[in-house]
């Protein structure tokens, strides 16, 4: 395939994951709207945001596979015009009930097109700075995806009405669905004709339950019975998923893929990085509203250099990855973000935005940016053909599962901080809340120093050259347009 058609196909898949991405924060700000518009109990709001997260989420590793034996082109075709289609539906939701279902069918299509998207890339690019860089430019979009999704969406808000965070889901999904087939190659794994279905019903619903367990301990309470009552149940789903794996014939996951030493790596650092990462961009977003007075507008737009700190940082990842492998770039890295997090918990209820939001985000973004494409690199590295799906999968599954983690940790030791703050006598909301988000942000810091240690002890260097030569040694697959 030529280079300016591989750029272009490229262009292409980067756009759609930015979208799905994207779809994960930009209903945010406009969640007050819909409330009021569909006339959401209170209490219920929150699962507009949640029922995405947790389809994507718990659907991911079989989007991945289901890739690998249908083909990745096809699977991303139908997650694509799901997710389109369900966008539309939850625009012209007349209801709350239609819209939260719309929103777990649009999270559904992201997780078939998702790991597909990162698959069809890995067949695109060859081992090495091609492909490195290829993964440098996705892993950005993915990162800036969540920052921009504030500033989109408090500017449609602003602009259309709430309608428009979903509606502008449909013209870049027609355009997509129609470029695709034009641009993208079709592959697929030929030897594999068998499904593991109960495999397949075990992790998800496991993942699904974990991602919902997490969601919702914060309200429940982390030692409730509901909380360890779910909790439990999807540590019996997972379990018994890793007990099928290990005897049917044609696994989901087949377990000896965790012996790649560079796919666990990445995917460990993955998770303790997302843990980290992800809560800054729920806590900046509140930080601004809540405790300096932004409107949600400028509250998004501040959050614009964010976004760009994580492109620069991608594009320096890439170039730093293919020169020392990715193991020193990402433990570095992640010390750069750990000292972002560190700084922005300085924050104060009166200080000035350059100091307490800006400093801090644009060193966190630059750290996450060559994290981004460093995990994406290690967890892709010496996967065979036949596998890449399934390794995208997983790697889009330890990002997911990581932010749910990250974000249920930061929070309950935000309110628990701020609940502490007005026992002691405090009367000032904005104050009662920063210290809460001071102590948010101080853990995540202390995570992205575990991830750091992670990353320096379990991702191996050099891997790129080293999945470069693995490939070398494995029967290409069957690539063509169909």
């Amino acid at each position: 395939m030529a280079a300016r058609h591989r750029g272009l196909a490229l262009a292409l898949l980067t756009s759609v994951q930015f979208v799905l991405v994207l779809d994960a924060s930009i209903v945010n700000i406009a969640l007050p709207s819909i409330g009021r518009d569909l006339h959401f109990d209170q209490a219920d709001l929150s699962w507009v945001a949640n029922a995405y997260t947790l389809a994507f989420g718990g659907f991911l590793l079989f989007g991945g596979r289901v890739a690998d034996l249908v083909g990745r082109r096809r699977m991303f075709l139908a997650g694509l015009a799901l997710f389109t289609a369900t966008s539309l539906i939850g625009g012209l939701a007349p209801n709350a009930g239609t819209l939260v279902a719309a929103r777990a069918a649009q999270g559904v299509g992201a997780a078939l097109a998702a790991p597909a998207a990162l698959a069809l890339i890995m067949t695109l690019f060859a081992p090495g700075p091609e492909r490195n860089r290829a993964l440098g430019l996705f892993g950005a979009v993915a990162g800036a995806g969540g920052a921009a999704g504030a500033i989109l969406g408090g500017l449609l808000t602003d602009w259309f009405g709430w309608a428009a965070v979903l509606y502008v889901n449909v013209p870049i999904g027609v355009a997509a669905i129609a470029l695709a087939p034009v641009l993208l190659p079709e592959a697929r794994d030929e030897r594999v004709r068998g499904f593991d279905l109960t495999g397949a019903a075990a992790v998800t619903g496991g993942l699904a339950l974990l991602v919902y367990t997490l969601v919702d301990a914060n309200e429940a309470g982390w030692t409730s019975a509901r909380t360890l009552g779910l909790g439990g149940g999807a540590a019996v789903l997972l379990a018994a998923f890793v007990a099928v794996e290990a005897r049917v014939r044609h696994p989901l996951v087949p377990l000896g893929i965790f012996r790649n030493r560079s796919l666990t790596g990445g995917n460990l650092a993955a998770v303790l990085m997302t843990m980290a990462i992800f809560p800054m961009f729920y806590v900046m977003t509140l930080y601004l509203q809540q405790v300096k007075g932004y409107e949600p507008v400028k509250a998004g737009v501040a959050q614009l250099p964010v976004a760009i700190a994580i492109g620069a940082g991608s594009a320096i990842g890439s170039r730093l990855i293919t020169r020392f492998g990715p193991r020193v770039p990402v433990g570095a890295a992640l010390a750069v973000a750990a000292c972002g997090l560190a700084w922005f918990s300085r924050m104060s209820a009166t200080g000035h935005y350059a100091a307490e939001a800006l400093g801090p985000a644009v060193v966190m973004g630059l750290g996450a940016g060559v994290v981004f494409v460093g995990t994406a690199i290690a967890a892709t590295a010496g996967a065979s053909a036949d596998e890449s799906g399934l390794a995208s999968g997983l790697i889009n599954t330890a990002q997911q599962v990581g932010g749910a983690v990250g974000l249920a940790l930061v929070v309950a030791v935000s309110a628990h901080v701020t609940e502490g703050a007005f026992a002691d006598g405090e009367h000032v909301l904005g104050v009662a809340l920063n210290e809460g988000f001071r102590a948010g942000m101080l853990t995540a810091a202390g995570v992205a120093l575990l991830a750091a240690a992670a990353a320096l002890a379990l991702v191996p260097g050099r891997t790129a050259n080293q999945g470069a030569r693995e490939e070398e040694s494995v029967p290409s697959e069957k690539v063509g347009h169909s």
